[in-house]
């Protein structure tokens, strides 16, 4: 299956300018070295947005687990990238109770 309502989700700018790109943070830093070797940046995080929004709407969902806050769907595939070199990710989405709209949780690689 596919994430529900995909032509839907949705990143949050603090996500990505916060955690996934933010060399500062604690626990985004290293996600943040990871996604800057492929060429996402702080200055065009849209872009960023718009390639997880891709990969969350590209590929099967491979978990879902309910949750008193809303259900969670995990995908794996690769992400397109600006050099081109598309390494697998592993996204996270959940539509929160009450609303039908995905958002995007967090995004990290999928070791080999």
């Amino acid at each position: 299956m596919k994430l529900p309502n995909g032509e839907k989700a949705y990143v949050a700018e603090e996500k990505i300018t916060h955690f996934l790109l933010c060399h500062s943070h604690e626990y985004g830093q290293s996600r943040a070295r990871f996604f800057s070797r492929f060429g996402f940046h702080l200055d065009r995080w849209q872009e960023f947005a718009d390639a997880l929004i891709i990969h969350g709407t590209r590929y099967d969902v491979i978990e879902i687990e309910e949750s008193n806050s809303g259900v969670k769907y995990v995908v794996n595939g690769a992400i397109e990238t600006p050099d081109g070199r598309n390494p697998l990710v592993k996204t996270v989405w959940i539509v929160d109770t009450g609303t039908d709209t995905p958002r995007l949780i967090t995004a990290h690689p999928i070791r080999k």
